[in-house]
């Protein structure tokens, strides 16, 4: 890659590995319905008018039904699930069991295509990837925490969805209308949760920091620098983010929070980042990149 792409990819790299970080900050003074009327109103405020400019929101709003149901897979229903996981389990846990977001992806594109095969390296790597799931749960997630654990396999089916709708439904339109559209519809969905929800007295200025951070960081910035990486380096290279991400994630848990990081946890992120590599990896590369900006397979954001 050039070294704008190198420079791109360390971006988002770093982008969308801090939101587990941020999460648990905010959700100490938010409920999880609060903080993500929060996160999407002021993102979509910030993505609204750059969206209207270019022209790319008319076509989405024509199509607003599926952009509907995307908004629900990825960010409506994961953001809600992840941040009421995370008042549970520690950030870096959550980042780390989201790596298993490629696995999961592999495993619908076989299972809703005819001519993916699931050859014995993809068999491999999912085998191994769910071995390092089952280490995380077993050694680092507490019996009374299953119930979070299990959000975040919501999440990271959700996660596997999104892609996949946007490839075979909405791969003609525009991804920042895409996005921005759907920001909006999930600000609208909780908009009335969220003010019955809000907090009796002035939550404090690290958590009010940690959900700006979200809205403008980790998605009013991270998607246009995301577009921007698969310009650049293309949509098969900056995938790779998906490997590096939940390292960020556990670093800045541990560094920043001193959560535990254990050796369960250290063979758990091994044997799912080798684990999502096996199972994702092409035979062969591709004969055309895909028209879809966010195709099946990419990283979601947290």
């Amino acid at each position: 890659m050039t070294r704008r792409g190198w420079l791109l990819f360390a971006t988002m790299a770093v982008v969308w590995g801090i939101p587990y970080l941020l999460i648990k900050v905010a959700v100490g003074a938010f409920t999880p319905a609060t903080l993500v009327f929060l996160r999407t109103t002021l993102a979509t405020l910030l993505l609204l008018p750059f969206t209207i400019a270019l022209g790319h929101l008319g076509p989405v709003l024509r199509r607003w039904r599926i952009v509907l149901v995307f908004a629900a897979v990825e960010i409506a229903g994961p953001w809600f699930l992840l941040s009421d996981a995370e008042r549970h389990l520690t950030s870096s846990l959550s980042g780390l069991l989201l790596a298993a977001v490629p696995l999961v992806g592999a495993l619908l594109a076989w299972l809703t295509r005819s001519d993916e095969r699931l050859g014995g390296r993809r068999l491999i790597g999912l085998f191994t990837g769910v071995l390092g799931v089952a280490i995380l749960v077993g050694f680092d997630v507490g019996g009374g925490d299953l119930r979070a654990a299990g959000e975040i396999a919501l999440v990271a089916i959700c996660y596997a969805i999104g892609p996949l709708i946007i490839a075979r439904k909405l791969n003609d339109l525009p991804a920042i209308g895409v996005v921005t559209a759907s920001l909006a519809f999930t600000a609208v969905a909780y908009a009335g949760l969220a003010f019955w929800q809000l907090p009796s007295a002035a939550p404090p200025a690290n958590a009010i920091a940690a959900t700006v951070a979200l809205a403008v960081v980790c998605t009013a910035f991270a998607f246009p620098v995301f577009f921007a990486l698969i310009g650049e380096a293309g949509p098969v290279r900056a995938t790779v983010i998906t490997y590096v991400n939940p390292a960020v994630a556990v670093l800045a848990g541990v560094v920043v929070l001193g959560e535990p990081f254990r050796p369960s946890t250290a063979a758990g992120f091994v044997l799912i980042i080798a684990g999502s590599y096996l199972a994702t990896r092409r035979s062969r590369a591709p004969a055309a990149a895909p028209a879809s900006e966010l195709e099946a397979g990419s990283p979601a954001p947290a």
